[in-house]
């Protein structure tokens, strides 16, 4: 009998902000991203092994990791920007890595 088990890498999109960044110092867009990595049984994911946060500028690439706190206020500001209401972009998928 095999059992066969491992990891599995998902990558959320959860907001785009516009932040000065601290590598190349412009005020450019930054994507706020999730990544969670599952466990996984006989290729399905069972329940998640960690999750992290980081912001990448979309004008220079730096990736800049951020605490789950950091992230939340980041994304409420995101959406407060838009006065509550749907910014109008459906709801994404996962990338898979």
């Amino acid at each position: 009998m095999f059992i066969i088990f491992g990891t599995k890498g998902y990558l959320y999109q959860l907001a785009i902000l516009t932040l000065v960044c601290g590598q190349c110092g412009n005020p450019a867009a930054h994507t706020l991203r999730k990544r969670v990595t599952k466990f996984t049984l006989f290729f399905v994911p069972l329940f998640p092994v960690s999750t992290k946060y980081q912001t990448q500028c979309t004008f220079c690439g730096a990736e800049q990791k951020v605490s789950a706190e950091q992230a939340e206020r980041l994304q409420a500001q995101s959406a407060g920007a838009h006065d509550g209401r749907p910014s109008g972009q459906p709801q994404q998928q996962p990338y898979q890595s």
